[in-house]
């Protein structure tokens, strides 16, 4: 028995169909050369697979961490959101920080042919100055601006954003909130205080794991949207600061996650972000990445 193994050479251009060919002698046989296609358009417009696609396309090992999205492509789902929502489904994504770091909520709703983004932000009040000097960004500005809110004292207070989230759920018709474990027993008790009902929180909020399993489907539900210009964020600055920061780390099956360890700033609205897009996938068809249709 032989076993051949073909690999493209790293210096030649990835996306280019001779380079795709040395990698793979059954293109256009029995391997799919219109999904392969697709596969290097996508890569190259999305930062985040081309690792994915150099490893499983071009048989090339290489570092598994890449940029989620480029500043173009974010670009261009910049538009600005709607203000009125109406009562159209709400699903968002919630980020739990420590008591001085950033915690993000983001919520998405589709009406009009695209996913309307709103987001909120949260960091202490004491020490926001300092913060802006240590990370380089201008919470400061932005919590003057309205784009950030500053809880009272040095420490995150859930008390705070429980009262915020009873407001939300006012608002809009929340279908569900998909939240990370860290600190969920300390929100949710303050939740109850907030008027939350039993019901409320075992049905309206569900538990998203932030290792690959539940991370990988997320942001491919994500980057779907995005690739296609589903998405209106309105170049919030705080979101686009975290989107212009996010790293994407892959495991040896492929499976992908955004990881807070390997980016060079603070990434907790884009985490939210794709929590929001992934719980999406429990959503009526109407609402789903992929069956988007007129409602």
């Amino acid at each position: 028995m032989v076993v051949s193994l073909y690999t493209a050479p790293m210096e030649d251009e990835p996306f280019l169909v001779k380079t795709i060919k040395k990698a793979n002698p059954a293109y256009g046989d029995f391997l799919n050369s219109e999904e392969v296609k697709k596969s290097a358009k996508d890569a190259k417009r999305m930062p985040s697979m081309e690792a994915e696609y150099r490893n499983f396309i071009l048989n090339q090992r290489v570092e598994a961490n890449n940029p989620f999205v480029t500043p173009t492509l974010w670009q261009r789902n910049g538009g600005i959101p709607l203000d009125d929502w109406g009562d159209a489904v709400v699903y968002g994504g919630l980020d739990l920080s420590t008591t001085n770091d950033l915690t993000a909520l983001v919520l998405m709703a589709y009406i009009g042919g695209a996913w309307q983004v709103h987001c909120r932000f949260w960091l202490p009040e004491n020490g926001l100055v300092d913060k802006s000097r240590t990370d380089r960004v201008p919470y400061d500005l932005w919590h003057k601006q309205g784009h950030l809110s500053a809880t009272p004292g040095s420490a995150v207070e859930y008390s705070y954003i429980a009262q915020e989230m009873a407001q939300i759920f006012e608002r809009y018709n929340v279908a569900k909130i998909a939240f990370d474990r860290w600190n969920w027993k300390n929100l949710r008790s303050w939740l109850s205080e907030s008027g939350f009902s039993d019901y409320d929180l075992e049905h309206k909020f569900e538990s998203f794991g932030q290792g690959y399993g539940s991370m990988s489907p997320a942001l491919r539900e994500l980057e779907a949207l995005l690739l296609e210009g589903k998405v209106r964020h309105g170049m919030h600055p705080v979101l686009t600061m975290c989107a212009q920061n996010a790293v994407v780390q892959m495991d040896p099956a492929g499976n992908r996650k955004l990881a807070k360890d390997k980016s060079s700033g603070r990434i907790d609205g884009m985490v939210a972000m794709a929590m929001a897009a992934g719980v999406t996938s429990n959503a009526p068809l109407e609402y789903v990445t992929g069956s988007l249709l007129s409602i």
